[in-house]
């Protein structure tokens, strides 16, 4: 596939459930190497459009291009397997260890065996949990795993879909700043679903905002932080500014 194009555009895409429009005529383009959040409420339309991508879902109208490819016109096991997809709810094969869930990809791709090691120590992991089955892990762990299972198809397109809803903080600030270096590390483009401003202004250096299943205001965290982006936008930048002075305040 050329370099020349875009890691994903979304070509005025629409997608209705039961008459009831969840993505209303979405244009997006993103570049490779960036990454961006996606932000909104919920039912927003976030995790809709990230279905897109690799054809859990398909558009009512409209196309999804990866590469400049239409992702209509390709075989979807192909293209899942090119495309690192990482859930909330982590989704490890439960009667597969953590090597064989990491490792699926490359064997049904016929590749040769990844080094199971480096994949795990890549996330911040140690070799000796290879052997373990998910169960034995906790809840960041897991997901660690699931990140590395994501990056095990050497696709460069990360898409992550609310994956640190459900960690502690601390977990989940740790996990957030090893995607980010992640990413910058292997040259990925990701696009991370979010609920949290706080998270996706730290870790992205663009933001889309959604609402109603538009895109409402499209802008650096800069941007955002400066009230450029738009009223949406300025009141989702309102709950992590309140939080931090209500804090800065208890500590006087």
């Amino acid at each position: 596939m050329s370099t020349e194009h875009p890691a994903l555009a979304y070509e005025q895409v629409s997608r209705r459930y039961a008459g009831v429009s969840a993505l209303d005529a979405v244009s997006l383009t993103i570049a490779r190497g960036s990454f961006v959040a996606l932000v909104g409420k919920s039912g927003s339309g976030k995790s809709s459009l990230l279905r897109l991508a690799n054809r859990l879902d398909l558009p009512d109208e409209g196309r999804v291009l990866v590469a400049g490819q239409d992702v209509a016109h390709v075989d979807p096991i192909r293209l899942r397997r090119g495309i690192g997809y990482v859930f909330q709810n982590i989704g490890l094969f439960p009667h597969m260890n953590v090597a064989e869930n990491i490792g699926i990809v490359p064997r049904i791709d016929g590749r040769p065996p990844i080094d199971i090691a480096a994949a795990l120590e890549r996330v911040g992991l140690a070799p000796d949990l290879a052997d373990r089955l998910p169960a034995e892990l906790s809840g960041g762990q897991q997901q660690r795993v699931g990140i590395a299972r994501a990056l095990a198809g050497e696709g460069k397109l990360l898409l992550m879909d609310e994956p640190f809803g459900a960690l502690d903080p601390v977990t989940r600030d740790t996990l957030g700043r090893t995607v980010r270096w992640l990413h910058d590390a292997l040259g990925l483009t990701t696009i991370l679903v979010t609920h949290d401003m706080a998270e996706a202004l730290l870790l992205a250096e663009r933001i889309v905002v959604m609402a109603n299943g538009r895109i409402v205001a499209d802008a650096t965290p800069q941007e955002m932080l400066a009230g450029l982006a738009g009223p949406e936008a300025d009141a989702l930048v309102a709950i992590p500014r309140a939080q931090a002075r209500r804090l800065s305040e208890m500590g006087r």
